[in-house]
């Protein structure tokens, strides 16, 4: 399929996975293995992607013969063209799809002492520390203390709301209070970079839906800003907007900007494993539900 012809088909993946607001990782992923599928069987037009089940088939059993890929990749690029046919190209696959199927090994897990824990955490300081500390005393993956809002910490019942977990769930976890101080601490400075970025006209962040629709101020207000803050503001990958957004691993895109009032120096602010000689940033997209109302009112935390 030539560049143009594939670029229009992954463009009608996006638009579908839009509509039904699938995660910007997801989307991404899911476009990939598409991608390399496509590439795969030398297609040149979208007649060529008939007879799915086999072409399917022979792809799946590639990744696992010659790719040697886990099975879970292999269930990944499954979904992912599945959801094609069925989703994009709303062609039923009618047809068992037998490929050879990735080995799926059980490996024993490794549980920490406290120990070792303690051990690894006085060798983080800064940022990473803090984040740390918030996995193990709160129970939280990582995905979801980046994501954290100012509004979902309540120091007075010591608790931190999650907001679309996985399976897209919210829950209500405590949050310990040996990292109260440390926290206040932390926002006070999450305050002064937001008062800077407001005086920049910047400020803003990603609201969740038609939220930035029906509250036009919300995105700039003190709850909604991000408890992890990048050190600069970004352009979202769906829209097109410079945001501030949540601090990532280095895996994502480069920043759009650097911050003129940023928080100390690059090596202060995001301390190994975060620093990076040019950190990297992502803007999550409309993909990932967050709390339904504005934080007019509600606010955990009053600013400093």
């Amino acid at each position: 399929m030539s560049t143009t012809k594939e670029r229009k088909l992954l463009d009608a993946v996006r638009d579908v996975m839009r509509l039904r607001h699938y995660s910007i990782h997801t989307e991404r992923s899911y476009c990939e293995w598409i991608r390399k599928f496509v590439i795969f069987h030398g297609m040149k037009s979208r007649e060529d992607l008939v007879g799915g089940e086999k072409k399917i088939e022979a792809f799946l059993t590639h990744l696992a013969v010659q790719g040697k890929v886990a099975s879970a990749t292999q269930n990944q690029a499954m979904n992912a063209l599945v959801f094609l046919y069925k989703k994009v190209l709303n062609h039923d696959l009618s047809e068992a799809i037998n490929a050879i199927r990735a080995h799926r090994k059980i490996n024993v897990p490794e549980v920490m002492t406290r120990q070792e824990t303690a051990k690894v955490l006085s060798l983080m300081s800064g940022t990473a520390q803090l984040i740390a500390k918030l996995l193990y005393g709160s129970g939280l993956r990582m995905s979801e203390a980046i994501r954290l809002r100012v509004q979902d910490i309540n120091f007075e019942l010591k608790a931190v709301t999650i907001r679309s977990g996985k399976g897209d769930k919210d829950r209500v976890s405590t949050f310990p209070e040996s990292l109260v101080p440390f926290f206040k601490n932390h926002l006070k400075k999450v305050w002064e970079l937001h008062q800077s970025d407001l005086a920049q006209g910047a400020g803003e962040v990603y609201l969740p839906h038609a939220l930035t629709r029906k509250y036009r101020n919300a995105a700039k207000e003190w709850g909604w800003q991000y408890v992890f803050p990048a050190n600069a503001l970004s352009e979202d990958p769906r829209g097109g907007k410079s945001r501030a957004t949540m601090l990532t691993p280095a895996w994502s895109i480069r920043p759009l900007k650097q911050r003129s009032g940023r928080r100390g120096s690059q090596k202060e602010s995001l301390p190994t494993p975060f620093a990076t000689a040019s950190p990297r940033i992502f803007c999550n997209g409309a993909a990932i539900s967050e709390p339904s109302r504005p934080c007019s009112g509600i606010m955990m935390f009053p600013p400093p």
